[in-house]
């Protein structure tokens, strides 16, 4: 099953302490760009996060975005420095010594101190934060996949009805050819038998002109390619594995001969369909862009 780079997914999860959200989309792009944006304290994740969504994404430019709520009711203590406060203290009662003051020194004030009091926040445990951060990871990520599939499953039969266009204009041009140089050999007999009126023709240059103009306008060898092609992007369009590269690379090639094609055509009724055929071929690659 072929699947499409445009996707999204969304998932949430919570635990006793923490909220989680990741959110994923995605457009199409040659290879696969990550771009991760999440708060400060899941830095340290990143490559875990990284290997885990690289797994069953190949291509894409992918955009995730990552949110962590602390559920606790307070995260942050307060704390008392009491080696600091008597160090405070002390030097106050030198001074008060040794200018004559008056030792005024209260609890009050000397909790202003810097230092003496400080807040400490409490600190993630980060296997704790990946375990729920990873489902939340694989819910997000399974709604992405199947999104990527049910889009890459419209690619997939629009590609088909595309290929049968394709095949039908490959056997109009393919029966057409021999009787435009049927038609050619004729109209070329007329005009010699016109212009020489009683003179005997000479059959051996008829066949000569015949056998060049044949090779100017023979399209065989493109036109077996072509449906080799046709065959070879059927097949892929039923495999598993990510073949947009593949895909392209055909499509350039079927480019390549249905310009052939056009080029060597001699008959406004070929050409038609050599116009058609190369219009088909265009779309195809445009919808090929959009595959993993």
């Amino acid at each position: 099953m072929i699947r499409s780079m445009t996707g999204y997914g969304r998932a949430e999860m919570s635990n006793d302490r923490y909220r989680i959200s990741v959110e994923m989309k995605s457009v199409n792009n040659r290879y696969l760009d990550l771009s991760i944006r999440m708060p400060r304290q899941l830095n340290q994740l990143e490559a875990r996060i990284r290997k885990e969504l690289g797994a069953s994404i190949k291509r894409g430019k992918v955009d995730v975005y990552i949110s962590l709520e602390d559920l606790a009711q307070a995260n942050v203590d307060v704390v008392y420095n009491a080696k600091i406060a008597r160090e405070y203290l002390d030097f106050l009662r030198q001074m008060s010594a040794d200018f004559g003051l008056t030792d005024d020194i209260c609890v009050s004030h000397l909790s202003r101190f810097p230092d003496v009091f400080s807040m400490k926040e409490e600190t993630s445990d980060p296997e704790e934060v990946w375990d729920l951060l990873r489902k939340v990871l694989l819910e997000a990520a399974g709604q992405f996949l199947e999104a990527r599939t049910r889009e890459g499953e419209f690619l997939r039969k629009d590609l088909l009805a595309k290929l049968d266009q394709m095949e039908a204009d490959v056997d109009f041009i393919t029966e057409r050819s021999p009787a435009l140089i049927q038609a050619y050999r004729q109209k070329l007999l007329d005009k010699v038998r016109e212009l020489l009126e009683d003179s005997a023709v000479d059959e051996a240059r008829i066949v000569q002109e015949v056998t060049i103009y044949a090779d100017k306008v023979c399209v065989d060898e493109e036109l077996v390619r072509l449906r080799s092609h046709i065959g070879t992007t059927r097949q892929a369009l039923d495999s598993d594995e990510g073949i947009g590269r593949k895909l392209d690379f055909i499509a350039q090639e079927m480019n390549r001969e249905s310009n052939t094609i056009l080029s060597k055509s001699d008959s406004l009724e070929i050409s038609d369909r050599a116009i058609d055929l190369k219009t088909t071929v265009e779309k195809i690659r445009e919808q090929i862009q959009n595959i993993e």
